[in-house]
């Protein structure tokens, strides 16, 4: 049993993941919220699973390279200064960031790198993905997961060969990209496809969210793997052994 605290515990993932540990029999070490100080909670906790805010991300990295504890990050929205602060205190704690920690998305991402690895560029790369009214950041991160899979499996960088948000007289679309389409509306908690169009063939792996527990499952499994673990920077294919 794992003393597991939660950072944003107050929120609709915070609730799912408080059912997840409970569920999981580890215990809930406690939770902070915006304007609270993680540092205290850091220090009781064997692992941290944080939901919370980019903004906030700092001080919880800091919090846990205080106490040595280990920190699940699933919060979306990040940037590439973000990413150079998990980068850093990767050095020091166990981390592991991630844009989805379901375990359905996280096979259905080493599916589309090892079918992008297999098809050649004439097979264009579409990630269609649809969320809550509620969603503030598009594409999403699992979005973005899911491009980052098939651009390492066609051994590209993402960042020069992603199409976002077409519009208008765009031209022809580029051999070679992947591109993103977000849909929002209703109370979706997350519906993702990959698609592969070549001619006359089409290939389309999909992924449907029913419920955030299987968010909030995912982060409970993976911060109970990754305790005891040294530091570095971990995934959730880590956890599966992908």
């Amino acid at each position: 049993m794992a003393e597991i605290g939660i950072i944003g515990s107050k929120g609709r993932m915070g609730e799912a993941l408080s059912r997840a540990i409970a569920d999981a029999g580890h215990q809930l070490a406690g939770g902070v919220d915006q304007g609270e100080t993680p540092g205290p909670l850091a220090a009781v906790s064997d692992a941290l699973v944080d939901f919370s805010a980019p903004a906030a991300l700092q001080a919880n990295l800091d919090a846990a390279l205080a106490a040595s504890t280990a920190i699940v990050i699933g919060t979306t929205g990040l940037e590439a200064e973000h990413f150079a602060a998990i980068d850093k205190a990767a050095e020091t704690i166990p981390v592991l960031q991630t844009g989805n920690t379901s375990l359905g998305v996280t096979l259905l991402a080493h599916l589309a790198r090892e079918a992008a690895s297999k098809l050649g560029p004439e097979w264009d790369i579409e990630v269609l993905e649809m969320h809550h009214r509620h969603k503030v950041d598009a594409p999403s991160g699992t979005a973005k997961l899911l491009g980052e899979a098939a651009a390492e499996g066609r051994g590209i960088d993402l960042a020069s060969h992603m199409e976002s948000g077409r519009h208008g007289n765009t031209g022809a679309r580029a051999e070679g990209a992947i591109g993103f389409a977000a849909l929002r509306g209703g109370s979706v908690a997350g519906d993702h496809s990959v698609i592969l169009a070549g001619d006359e063939e089409r290939i389309t792996l999909s992924h449907s969210a029913e419920n955030r527990m299987i968010f909030a499952r995912g982060a409970v499994k993976a911060a109970g793997w990754m305790i005891g673990k040294p530091a570095g920077r971990y995934t959730m294919n880590d956890v599966l052994g992908l």
